[in-house]
């Protein structure tokens, strides 16, 4: 039954970008809070957040912080997620969680609503939102294969610094402006902070996001390639991923490579299916030159989908460019749709 004075949440990584957008997501669509926690580490801890015009003091995570708390919105890294999450769910939360830390776990359900909501009903406790670019491509990539089915994947992705948090940010803005004066650009977080070399993302465009795999894949690539299948609950599907990050600051842009089952399905059988898709807006008109850019979708919740084309050599084949906010659909919206379909189908 949904609880007419509200729910007790917490959000631990209340000071990151993506629970800035979290916090702005909760209040937009006035999700029904009673109480709120904000939680981060200790650093961060003490910092004042403003919140429907009420001022909060962020606290430092502790097990016991999730005494009371029944959703817990987790988005302050996976090493958090693995030390926390399990605490919460003891004290009676459910955990909604935004890294990489349960994703790929057999108990854990991995969950796009659009996509695959009934899995949320699966849950033992934790409740795993998947990687932001996945996000945006199985949103897209659903109504196609229900009505058309699938066979292939294949995707290329343009993805913005936001996606390596606030200091990927100030690290674009110090880079761009120390090009624009003629001096030396300081590299020391992307692609990967933890990685030995560093590379200025100002006017460039950086192949690796995340560490390299024994495969030669990148880690981000392989959340691509395993997620999808999980969450289309499609094991055998064949799915490749080229990740990219580019000098913009937020919206992740994909060009995606799909073979439908039926060589018969025609360009406008694809507009169709995607024109009546929950959370999927088309824009896709070559006569105006009407398609998504990152620029578009920032600041919106939904997926944009355009330049649909079939392919001149296959005639299963379909290009589509899914453009999506990787702050908001690709992290807060997503979590805050499950944490709202937990309520609405009472699977607290």
């Amino acid at each position: 039954m949904v609880n007419e004075q509200g729910y007790n949440v917490a959000l631990v990584g209340a000071t990151g970008a993506v629970g800035h957008k979290m916090l702005e997501t909760l209040e937009r669509k006035k999700f029904p809070i009673k109480q709120l926690t904000l939680l981060s580490s200790s650093r961060s801890a003490g910092k004042k957040i403003n919140f429907k015009g009420e001022e909060y003091t962020v606290q430092e995570a502790t097990p016991e912080s999730f005494e009371g708390i029944q959703i817990a919105l987790f988005s302050a890294g996976g090493s958090v997620s693995k030390s926390l999450a399990h605490e919460a769910v003891a004290r009676g939360a459910v955990v909604i969680d935004n890294t990489s830390a349960f994703r790929m776990d057999e108990n854990v359900p991995l969950v796009v609503p659009e996509v695959n909501e009934e899995d949320i009903a699966k849950h033992n406790g934790i409740i795993a939102n998947p990687n932001c670019s996945t996000i945006q491509m199985v949103a897209a990539l659903k109504p196609i294969q229900a009505k058309f089915g699938m066979s292939r994947v294949i995707v290329s992705t343009y993805q913005a610094v936001s996606g390596a948090g606030n200091l990927a940010i100030d690290e674009l803005k110090d880079q761009s402006q120390a090009f624009l004066n003629g001096e030396d650009m300081e590299a020391n977080l992307l692609p990967v902070s933890g990685d030995k070399k560093h590379y200025p993302i100002a006017f460039n465009a950086l192949p690796q996001i995340d560490v390299f795999q024994e495969n030669g894949y990148t880690y981000e690539e392989m959340k691509m390639i395993n997620e999808t299948k999980k969450i289309m609950h499609a094991p055998g599907l064949p799915v490749a991923a080229t990740c990219v990050r580019l000098p913009f600051f937020t919206s992740h842009a994909e060009s995606v490579y799909v073979e439908v089952a039926d060589e018969n399905v025609t360009v406008k059988d694809i507009q169709s299916a995607l024109v009546n898709a929950d959370g999927i807006i088309l824009e896709d008109d070559p006569s105006t030159q009407t398609y998504p850019t990152p620029l578009s979708a920032s600041g919106k919740s939904e997926v944009f989908v355009g330049r649909v084309r079939k392919d001149l050599d296959n005639a299963k084949g379909f290009h589509l460019w899914v453009v999506s906010d990787n702050l908001l659909k690709g992290a807060a919206w997503n979590s805050v749709q499950i944490a709202e379909s937990l309520i609405k189908n009472n699977w607290l």
